[in-house]
């Protein structure tokens, strides 16, 4: 049973009346302070500011916030069947977190969701408070370690994606490069079989190593079974990710990948790591089995192995898939090197795409056009979205087509009497007025209309630079990282768009940038019940918690 949260009598922090503008100030002040203290290697300074963090008010703020309001899991409760649903009852979370009293971790509730290849896999729910001290904790130690991070790694790191991994390879393996060997790797089991000890002696004197060893051993229960954890971080568990990038670091100089002044590699190899899933680009086939063997026996100082069913090492003509592209060199003798450079989309997810699309429209066959245009924009906008960056506008053709074959399949199923030409009148037209496109699929009365992936242009990603971090206080990381947040105001429909430009791309209620990972949510300045008109001139982007706090006030 899920009970709300009731810890204290007496709420003191009003959470419709938080700052969050100077919230998030302080705590990206301290995290900035601990990462250039960790660069200047003034580790006194760095644990006094570590230890300051977890105890800040603001933190804990932040840690309920993101446990409760933004995490796709909010509603979903650990074996306390604690969840918090309400602002009175995060109010009264924060108030109890803030009185530090000893804390004993508990299992977590193991899960299982499907995967792509029909398998499950398991997830460990961790109790309500652990998630939100697990928050806490993270927020004092990932800027230590992003200081120390090798610029080769990109998986669940702030202000790095699964594109600029991507472009990397892009940038490793053109076709006049020397580098034409792959090795395609995979961990087994990373996260379930990360030695405990070799982790603890990793993190070092980190004020809080007790507790993430007690989060570490705190086991699960299945099926009303305790099960203990010898090994491993806990998927599900906030932290996770942080403590698996810290298990993983090194692998670069184990290799002996160097840099110049400039940021240039020097030698012979490249990485390139999301998570537990890498690549290593080589000269040689030689070269690429040394590297294999060398990680088998670093990996397995962490207790980990390489998966020998899924790393394999090929030359780039064959190609090989990664994070969802498929990457390989073509022929084309009108070029000096007599081939091309191909990322695009890979089999597996064109495939995955289309039965998700078709398990929508059959799910929805019998409701309007609206109601189907609306489930089915926000997939083909994401899909879209992720695969522009690479030679993806063939595959977006041909989803396209599937996608008109299936839309005159609804129409004929509603209205089986009626002949082509009155179906394409009632449900096919020009509804895009910026292109001369008579076959869009919609809804006359509304001009609700399905979305094309051909609509989406191609773009290269920007990579970021180097060893550039969200918490390096100098100002040109900075810049850098506001430029890419106006870069990714692209991935929304033109009316977002327009509204983040005329707002600087930040809410104006939190001061934060909008595009943060939050739900937006568009705001009237002159509300509608006193004549409010819906022009951009009335109309603001703000965060979804925002605008529940300005029409709360």
């Amino acid at each position: 049973m899920t009970t709300v949260v009731n810890v204290i009598k007496q709420n003191k922090t009003d959470w419709h009346s938080v700052d969050w503008q100077k919230t998030n100030r302080i705590v990206k002040n301290l995290r900035q302070r601990i990462f250039k203290a960790t660069k200047n290697e003034d580790w006194k300074t760095v644990r006094n500011l570590q230890r300051l963090l977890m105890k800040s008010y603001s933190n804990i703020l932040l840690a309920v916030r993101r446990c409760t309001q933004l995490n796709q899991g909010k509603k979903t409760s650990g074996i306390d069947g604690l969840v918090v649903l309400n602002p009175k009852g995060r109010g009264q979370l924060v108030d109890s977190l803030s009185q530090f009293i000893p804390w004993k971790p508990l299992p977590a509730k193991r899960v299982y969701i499907p995967k792509s290849n029909g398998k499950k896999r398991p997830l460990g729910i961790p109790s309500l408070i652990d998630r939100c001290l697990q928050a806490i904790v993270k927020n004092a130690l990932e800027p230590c370690w992003e200081a120390q991070f090798e610029r080769s790694s990109y998986g669940f790191r702030p202000g790095r994606s699964t594109h600029d991994a991507i472009e990397k390879i892009f940038c490793g393996i053109r076709p006049n490069g020397k580098k034409k060997w792959v090795v395609d790797a995979d961990i087994k089991g990373c996260f379930d079989n990360i030695d405990h000890e070799f982790l603890m002696n990793t993190l070092g004197n980190f004020p809080a190593r007790r507790l993430i060893y007690q989060w570490l051993k705190s086991g699960y229960v299945d099926q009303n079974t305790f099960n203990p954890t010898e090994a491993g971080t806990p998927q599900g568990a906030l932290i996770s990710p942080l403590l698996a990038n810290i298990a993983l670091h090194g692998m670069e100089q184990s290799i002996g990948i160097k840099y110049d002044k400039r940021g240039q590699i020097i030698g012979n190899r490249i990485v390139i790591r999301y998570a537990d899933d890498f690549v290593c680009l080589c000269e040689t086939s030689e070269d690429a089995e040394a590297i294999v063997d060398h990680l088998a026996g670093w990996l397995g100082q962490r207790g980990l192995q390489l998966n020998q069913e899924k790393t394999k090492i090929v030359h780039i003509t064959e190609g090989f898939d990664f994070l969802g592209f498929n990457i390989r060199h073509y022929r084309d003798i009108s070029r000096k090197s007599g081939y091309k450079l191909l990322i695009k989309p890979n089999r597996q997810a064109i495939k995955d795409i289309k039965l998700k699309i078709k398990q929508v429209w059959l799910k929805h066959q019998a409701f309007d056009v609206k109601t189907i245009v609306a489930k089915l924009n926000p997939i083909i906008r994401g899909w879209a979205n992720y695969y522009k960056v690479g030679v993806s506008r063939k595959v977006f053709e041909s989803l396209d087509a599937w996608m008109h074959k299936r839309a005159r399949r609804y129409a004929k199923r509603m209205h089986p009497n009626k002949n082509d030409a009155w179906r394409k009148k009632r449900y096919f037209g020009r509804f895009n007025l910026e292109r001369n496109d008579r076959w869009v699929f919609g809804d006359f009365q509304s001009g609700i209309h399905l979305l094309k992936f051909t609509w989406f242009k191609i773009k290269r990603h920007v990579l970021v630079p180097g060893l550039f971090c969200p918490d390096d206080p100098s100002p040109e990381v900075q810049q850098w990282f506001r430029d890419k947040r106006k870069r990714q105001s692209q991935n929304y429909k033109s009316s977002v768009q327009k509204l983040a430009l005329n707002q600087n791309f930040v809410c104006p209620r939190c001061k934060e940038s909008l595009f943060n990972g939050e739900i937006l949510h568009t705001h009237h300045i002159i509300p509608k019940s006193i004549g409010g008109k819906d022009t951009y001139k009335n109309l603001q982007l703000v965060h979804l918690l925002c605008h529940q706090q300005i029409h709360y006030g």
